[in-house]
Protein backbone atom coordinates (compact mmCIF):
# COMPACT_ATOMS: atom_id res chain seq x y z
CA UNK A 1 0.00 0.00 0.00
CA UNK A 2 1.72 2.85 -1.20
CA UNK A 3 -0.76 5.44 -0.61
CA UNK A 4 -1.04 8.10 2.14
CA UNK A 5 -4.77 7.02 2.31
CA UNK A 6 -5.23 4.23 0.87
CA UNK A 7 -8.85 1.96 1.70
CA UNK A 8 -8.97 -1.44 2.70
CA UNK A 9 -12.56 -3.58 2.39
CA UNK A 10 -12.87 -6.75 4.32
CA UNK A 11 -15.76 -8.87 3.22
CA UNK A 12 -16.98 -12.31 4.61
CA UNK A 13 -20.21 -14.34 6.04
CA UNK A 14 -20.62 -13.31 9.71
CA UNK A 15 -18.90 -14.82 12.07
CA UNK A 16 -15.95 -15.37 10.06
CA UNK A 17 -13.19 -12.79 11.78
CA UNK A 18 -14.06 -9.78 9.64
CA UNK A 19 -14.24 -7.38 12.70
CA UNK A 20 -11.37 -8.70 14.40
CA UNK A 21 -8.91 -8.76 11.60
CA UNK A 22 -10.32 -4.95 10.49
CA UNK A 23 -9.37 -4.25 14.68
CA UNK A 24 -5.78 -5.55 14.42
CA UNK A 25 -5.03 -3.92 11.49
CA UNK A 26 -6.41 -0.84 12.48
CA UNK A 27 -3.94 -0.87 16.18
CA UNK A 28 -1.20 -2.40 14.26
CA UNK A 29 -1.13 0.14 11.31
CA UNK A 30 2.67 1.08 9.84
CA UNK A 31 3.58 4.21 11.94
CA UNK A 32 0.69 4.01 14.08
CA UNK A 33 -0.80 6.89 12.04
CA UNK A 34 -4.64 7.85 12.68
CA UNK A 35 -7.05 4.66 10.64
CA UNK A 36 -10.14 5.35 10.36
CA UNK A 37 -12.46 2.15 11.03
CA UNK A 38 -16.19 1.73 9.78
CA UNK A 39 -18.14 -1.64 10.89
CA UNK A 40 -20.94 -2.10 8.30
CA UNK A 41 -23.20 -3.34 11.52
CA UNK A 42 -23.63 0.08 12.04
CA UNK A 43 -24.86 1.06 8.57
CA UNK A 44 -27.33 -2.28 8.13
CA UNK A 45 -30.84 -0.80 8.15
CA UNK A 46 -31.62 -3.79 10.22
CA UNK A 47 -31.86 -7.35 9.78
CA UNK A 48 -33.09 -7.66 5.85
CA UNK A 49 -30.60 -4.51 5.07
CA UNK A 50 -27.31 -6.39 4.12
CA UNK A 51 -27.14 -5.33 0.43
CA UNK A 52 -28.53 -1.54 1.22
CA UNK A 53 -25.96 -0.92 4.01
CA UNK A 54 -23.17 -2.34 1.32
CA UNK A 55 -24.45 0.41 -0.93
CA UNK A 56 -25.29 2.69 1.74
CA UNK A 57 -21.50 2.70 2.91
CA UNK A 58 -20.25 2.87 -1.19
CA UNK A 59 -22.36 6.05 -1.48
CA UNK A 60 -21.62 7.84 1.98
CA UNK A 61 -18.12 6.55 2.37
CA UNK A 62 -16.34 5.16 -0.21
CA UNK A 63 -17.29 7.55 -3.34
CA UNK A 64 -16.19 10.44 -1.37
CA UNK A 65 -13.17 9.05 0.17
CA UNK A 66 -12.23 8.39 -3.56
CA UNK A 67 -13.21 11.82 -4.74
CA UNK A 68 -11.00 13.42 -2.32
CA UNK A 69 -14.23 14.56 -0.24
CA UNK A 70 -15.63 14.12 3.11
CA UNK A 71 -17.98 11.57 3.61
CA UNK A 72 -20.91 11.15 6.59
CA UNK A 73 -23.20 8.62 7.25
CA UNK A 74 -25.82 8.01 9.81
CA UNK A 75 -25.41 4.83 12.38
CA UNK A 76 -28.58 3.04 12.29
CA UNK A 77 -30.05 2.56 15.72
CA UNK A 78 -31.41 -1.05 16.03
CA UNK A 79 -33.58 -0.20 18.71
CA UNK A 80 -35.22 2.80 17.57
CA UNK A 81 -35.53 1.52 13.48
CA UNK A 82 -34.03 4.35 12.01
CA UNK A 83 -30.93 6.55 11.08
CA UNK A 84 -29.28 8.06 14.32
CA UNK A 85 -25.74 10.49 14.60
CA UNK A 86 -23.69 11.49 12.04
CA UNK A 87 -20.02 10.18 11.44
CA UNK A 88 -17.39 11.94 9.22
CA UNK A 89 -14.83 10.10 7.09
CA UNK A 90 -11.71 12.25 6.55
CA UNK A 91 -10.24 11.34 2.79
CA UNK A 92 -6.72 12.33 3.83
CA UNK A 93 -6.55 9.21 6.22
CA UNK A 94 -6.45 5.98 5.55
CA UNK A 95 -9.86 3.92 5.85
CA UNK A 96 -10.83 0.31 6.72
CA UNK A 97 -14.60 -0.63 6.21
CA UNK A 98 -15.79 -4.31 7.27
CA UNK A 99 -19.00 -6.06 6.83
CA UNK A 100 -20.80 -8.74 4.88
CA UNK A 101 -21.94 -7.80 1.56
CA UNK A 102 -19.03 -4.82 1.19
CA UNK A 103 -17.37 -6.36 -1.67
CA UNK A 104 -19.15 -6.15 -5.16
CA UNK A 105 -18.27 -4.70 -8.67
CA UNK A 106 -19.30 -1.19 -7.98
CA UNK A 107 -16.87 -1.07 -4.43
CA UNK A 108 -14.12 -2.86 -4.96
CA UNK A 109 -12.59 -0.39 -7.38
CA UNK A 110 -12.94 2.16 -4.65
CA UNK A 111 -10.24 0.02 -2.73
CA UNK A 112 -6.45 -0.62 -2.45
CA UNK A 113 -6.85 -3.65 -0.45
CA UNK A 114 -10.31 -6.20 -0.98
CA UNK A 115 -10.12 -9.12 1.11
CA UNK A 116 -12.57 -11.98 1.35
CA UNK A 117 -12.38 -14.08 5.05
CA UNK A 118 -13.75 -17.77 4.79
CA UNK A 119 -14.39 -20.02 7.83
CA UNK A 120 -16.72 -23.75 8.70
CA UNK A 121 -19.77 -22.86 8.78
CA UNK A 122 -19.95 -24.56 11.98
CA UNK A 123 -16.72 -22.23 13.42
CA UNK A 124 -18.75 -18.95 11.81
CA UNK A 125 -22.13 -20.26 13.60
CA UNK A 126 -20.51 -20.77 16.98
CA UNK A 127 -18.25 -17.11 16.46
CA UNK A 128 -21.12 -15.35 16.15
CA UNK A 129 -23.31 -16.83 18.49
CA UNK A 130 -21.09 -16.68 21.20
CA UNK A 131 -20.02 -12.92 20.06
CA UNK A 132 -24.07 -11.65 20.01
CA UNK A 133 -26.08 -14.60 21.70
CA UNK A 134 -29.71 -14.51 21.94
CA UNK A 135 -29.95 -11.10 19.65
CA UNK A 136 -28.84 -12.69 16.58
CA UNK A 137 -29.88 -16.07 17.24
CA UNK A 138 -33.25 -15.72 15.82
CA UNK A 139 -32.02 -14.16 12.79
CA UNK A 140 -29.20 -16.15 11.94
CA UNK A 141 -30.98 -18.32 8.63
CA UNK A 142 -32.39 -14.73 7.52
CA UNK A 143 -28.94 -13.06 7.34
CA UNK A 144 -27.36 -16.31 6.02
CA UNK A 145 -30.11 -15.94 3.23
CA UNK A 146 -28.90 -12.54 2.14
CA UNK A 147 -25.41 -13.42 2.23
CA UNK A 148 -26.36 -16.71 0.42
CA UNK A 149 -27.84 -14.08 -2.21
CA UNK A 150 -24.70 -11.75 -2.03
CA UNK A 151 -22.24 -14.52 -2.70
CA UNK A 152 -24.25 -15.47 -6.08
CA UNK A 153 -24.70 -12.22 -7.14
CA UNK A 154 -21.53 -10.51 -6.49
CA UNK A 155 -18.75 -13.21 -6.16
CA UNK A 156 -16.94 -11.47 -3.56
CA UNK A 157 -14.30 -13.80 -3.88
CA UNK A 158 -13.34 -13.14 -7.06
CA UNK A 159 -13.20 -9.44 -6.50
CA UNK A 160 -10.82 -10.35 -3.36
CA UNK A 161 -7.08 -9.03 -3.79
CA UNK A 162 -6.76 -11.62 -0.69
CA UNK A 163 -8.19 -14.45 0.59
CA UNK A 164 -7.83 -16.07 3.68
CA UNK A 165 -9.32 -19.07 5.42
CA UNK A 166 -9.70 -19.29 9.12
CA UNK A 167 -10.45 -22.56 11.06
Amino acid sequence: MGAANPVVLIDGRSGAGKSSLARRLVSTWPGRGRVQLVALDDLYPGWDGLADGARYARETILLPHAKGTIGVWQRWDWEAGERAEAHAVDPSLPLVVEGSGLLTAAAAPLADVRVWLDAPDRSRKDRALHRDGDTYRPHWERWAKQEDEHLVRDEPQTLASLVLCLP
